[in-house]
């Protein structure tokens, strides 16, 4: 999901500082083949199987974009559930070292 906002250009910089502005508030939000993961969002807790469903998606995905998996559910609104928070900890700090 995409979020617009016109902008018009001032003209009076080599560098629009409205395309740094454009930038902040227009975010692109990825999806992780995941978009059943919507239907818990602002949820706070989750039974054993739909803690399994997230499980399901953190471990069909490269470990370089579970971070980013994380930050797209956020933008979301959909909350990781807790059980999982440690794996995804282990996952991103082994994907960076």
């Amino acid at each position: 999901m995409q979020r617009t906002v016109d902008f018009e250009c001032c003209g009076q910089h080599e560098v629009c500082e409205k395309d740094s502005l454009r930038a902040v508030v227009v975010q692109d939000t990825d999806y992780y083949e995941d978009e059943e993961l919507d239907r818990f969002r602002g949820r706070t807790a989750f039974s054993e199987e739909e803690v399994e469903e997230f499980r399901e998606v953190l471990y069909t995905m490269r470990p370089d974009e579970v971070a980013s998996w994380v930050r797209s559910l956020e933008r979301r609104q959909v909350p990781l559930p807790e059980e999982l928070k440690d794996e995804v900890l282990l996952i991103v700090s082994e994907n960076e070292a």
